[in-house]
């Protein structure tokens, strides 16, 4: 098979919720080839603690090429404790400008608590402005799905959950089998 014939790999769906002094980020488990679902119980919701400084991070993409980063946001984080902000943008500056990291095909969603941020191999860091952020195959149904249920009065693991819950039910990449981590500050 050509590499331009090979169907791709798809799935991921993971949105992050800030609301009342704590974020939740969920992903399902689902990875497709094609139209087939290869794994339903795939983890990409991850607790990284460099220094003993709890970030939760959720991917989209490439595993192999999401834990890259992860490594690198994790020596990032090493350099300057507590300083996620600057250690996303240090990790998107070299995934923009690396040859190799360039290459490399994933988003994160990360949050200490406090911040939330997308960060893409664009250089984009992006910290959303309505409290919610989703990225994936179903990111955009998750997204739209939190922004309205953020006019309750549910808490974020809740709107999460939700959300999800809806992503799931419309698009065919994404399942109900969550991985859920909470962080507050």
């Amino acid at each position: 098979m050509a590499k331009d014939e090979f169907p791709g790999w798809h799935g991921t769906t993971i949105i992050g919720v800030r609301r009342g002094g704590e974020v939740v980020i969920a992903g399902d488990g689902q990875v497709s080839l094609g139209q087939t679902v290869i794994k339903g119980t795939a983890k990409k919701v991850r607790v990284i603690s460099p220094g003993g400084y709890d970030v939760v991070c959720g991917f989209a993409g490439s595993t192999a090429d999401a834990f890259t980063l992860l490594e690198r946001l994790e020596a990032k984080l090493e350099a300057t404790p507590g300083q996620l902000a600057r250690a996303s943008v240090e990790l998107a500056k070299d995934w923009r400008t690396d040859k190799y990291l360039q290459k490399l095909e994933a988003m994160l969603i990360v949050t200490d608590g406090e911040s939330l941020l997308v960060i893409t191999g664009a250089g984009d860091v992006l910290e959303p402005e309505h409290d919610v952020a989703a990225i994936g195959s179903g990111g955009n149904f998750a997204l739209a799905a939190a922004r309205g249920l953020m006019e309750t009065d549910k808490t974020a693991e809740d709107i999460a959950r939700t959300a999800m819950a809806i992503a799931s039910d419309i698009c065919v990449y994404t399942n109900g089998n969550l991985t859920v981590e909470k962080i507050s500050k």
